[in-house]
């Protein structure tokens, strides 16, 4: 089984999807992406995490974050899926289910279960950002659906930290006060941060979200 760290190239790749073919990094194009797996069609929590991806749509939008979602099940499969996720879930499902029968993306992205069947992957989430690199790496257990308000809260601050010379605290949320990272000094944080900050120590110093 492959194993992709943060900072890794996320694996490009071409695979049939319910919304046409998919050529990974193309599809990406400049826009940051979420790829999350599922065990298999037709499970419980699944049907509700994928219906939940896509009431979020136009959160993710407004992020410029695509998302796709993928299991080792064959398209015609999906496309039933998605009957049921969408009369189930209240939702419409605008993004890209990928096929993945012969399991060539799972192994690819070490999606595949090393204690249970062959052709069970794992609930993983990737987040990539728009230069390709992978920036957020999850695994969730079977009997756990996934919190999309944690995922878009991820996002945010990795779309903020990305550029800026900050990181967040614990708890963070959307325009909160960040941490500015312990390599700027006090007087490079003067000129960067023009809404000031405090220094609780000198290498805890907080400043409003610019």
């Amino acid at each position: 089984m492959n194993s992709i760290r943060l900072g890794d190239t996320a694996p490009d790749f071409k695979a049939d999807s319910t919304q046409g073919e998919v050529n990974f990094h193309e599809w990406l194009g400049d826009s940051w992406g979420m790829l999350v797996s599922h065990p298999a069609d037709f499970t419980p929590v699944c049907t509700t995490e994928l219906g939940a991806m896509a009431n979020y749509e136009e959160a993710f939008a407004s992020r410029n974050v695509k998302v796709a979602a993928i299991s080792v099940d064959p398209l015609d499969s999906h496309e039933k899926w998605i009957k049921d996720i969408e009369e189930t879930q209240n939702a419409v499902v605008n993004f890209p289910l990928i096929a993945d029968d012969e399991r060539k993306v799972s192994e690819l992205y070490g999606m595949i279960h090393p204690n249970d069947s062959a052709t069970t992957t794992v609930r993983s989430v990737f987040i990539i950002a728009p230069d390709k690199k992978v920036k957020l790496i999850l695994i969730y257990p079977a009997s756990t659906g996934r919190n999309f308000e944690e995922l878009l809260r991820v996002i945010d601050s990795l779309q903020l930290t990305q550029y800026e010379k900050l990181a967040t605290p614990a708890n963070w949320s959307k325009g909160e006060d960040c941490v500015i990272l312990p390599s700027v000094s006090n007087e490079e944080a003067d000129k960067m941060f023009p809404k000031g900050f405090t220094e609780i120590k000198p290498y805890l110093r907080l400043t409003p979200q610019v």
